[in-house]
C-alpha cells in the first residue's frame, strides 16, 4: 500500500467515455487516497431525508438541475463532516466542479477559506475517435451501472451480466451523433472551468493524454509520485513473507 507524503486534493476532468471513472477508481486505490463523488452524497441525501435532499429530489422530479449553490452545499458540507478542509488533508473530487460558476463557488465559499484549495487539476485527453469506438462496444447492465466492452472488458457471457446474469443493455445516447454533440457541449462548459484553475497558479493544471486507460494511467501515476512523493506501507501479509524469509 502506498499514501503520499504532500498533501494532494485532486480534481479529474474528461469528456463523455474518457475513462475518468476508471482514473479515478485506479487512483484512490493505488495512493490509498479518500474521495467523494457528489453524486453519491447527493443520491444519499435524498434517502436520508435531509433538508437539502427533500430540496434537491423536489427540483430533480420537476426535470431541473440541481442549482450550483446547494450541490456546492452537498460537497461542501460532506468535506466538513469528514474534517477535510485543513492544508494537511488529502482528497479528491469526483463529480463536482463541472463549470466554472460551481468552482469558484466552491473556493471562494468554502476552499480558499480553509487554505484547502485544489492543488492538481487532472485534464484527460483522448482523441475524438478513440471515444465513439469505446462507446460503439460499450454495454450497461442498467440495475448496478456496471460497464462492459466488447474490446476490452466482454463480459464473460456474451449479453449477459457477470455478477447477476441478467441482460445488458446499450445505453439510448450512445450513439455516435449524440455522443459528438454531447462531446462538443462538454469541451463549451469545460474550457472556462480549466481557464479558471490555470489562474490558480503555475502547474495546478496538469494535461494527459492518450487512447487507452492503461496509457494514460502510467502517466498519471508517475505525475502523482513526482509532485507529492510516495510512502510505501508494509501490510501485514508483506511482513509475514519478509519474515518468513529471515527465517
Amino acid at each position: 500500500m502506498s499514501r503520499l507524503l504532500r498533501p494532494a486534493r485532486v480534481l479529474l476532468l474528461g469528456p463523455p467515455g474518457s475513462g475518468k471513472g476508471t482514473q479515478t477508481e485506479r487512483l484512490l486505490k493505488r495512493f490509498d487516497l479518500p474521495g467523494i463523488s457528489s453524486g453519491d452524497i447527493l443520491r444519499r441525501h435524498i434517502k436520508e431525508g435531509t433538508e437539502i435532499g427533500m430540496l434537491a429530489s423536489s427540483i430533480i422530479n420537476q426535470g431541473r438541475l440541481v442549482p450550483d449553490d446547494i450541490m456546492t452545499e452537498v460537497v461542501a458540507s460532506e468535506l466538513g463532516r469528514r474534517h477535510w478542509l485543513t492544508p494537511a488533508n488529502s482528497w479528491l473530487l469526483d463529480g463536482f466542479p463541472r463549470t466554472r460558476g460551481q468552482a469558484e463557488m466552491l473556493d471562494s465559499r468554502e476552499l480558499a477559506p480553509a487554505r484547502a484549495g485544489l492543488n492538481f487539476v487532472v485534464e484527460l485527453v483522448v482523441p475524438e475517435h478513440a471515444i465513439l469506438d469505446r462507446i460503439a462496444n460499450r454495454l450497461v447492465h442498467v440495475p448496478s451501472g456496471r460497464l462492459y466492452n466488447l474490446t476490452y472488458n466482454p463480459p464473460k457471457v456474451a449479453g449477459r451480466d457477470d455478477v447477476t446474469g441478467e441482460p445488458l443493455t446499450r445505453r439510448a445516447d450512445d450513439d455516435p451523433a449524440v455522443f459528438r454533440k454531447r462531446l462538443h457541449e462538454y469541451r463549451a462548459s469545460t474550457q472556462p472551468l480549466v481557464e479558471f484553475y490555470k489562474n490558480k497558479g503555475a502547474g495546478v493544471v496538469w494535461s494527459v493524454a492518450g487512447e487507452t486507460s492503461d496509457v494514460i494511467f502510467a502517466q498519471l501515476e508517475t505525475e502523482v509520485v513526482r509532485r507529492f512523493g510516495e510512502r510505501v506501507e508494509e501490510t501485514a501479509d508483506c511482513a509475514e513473507e519478509a519474515a518468513g524469509a529471515a527465517d
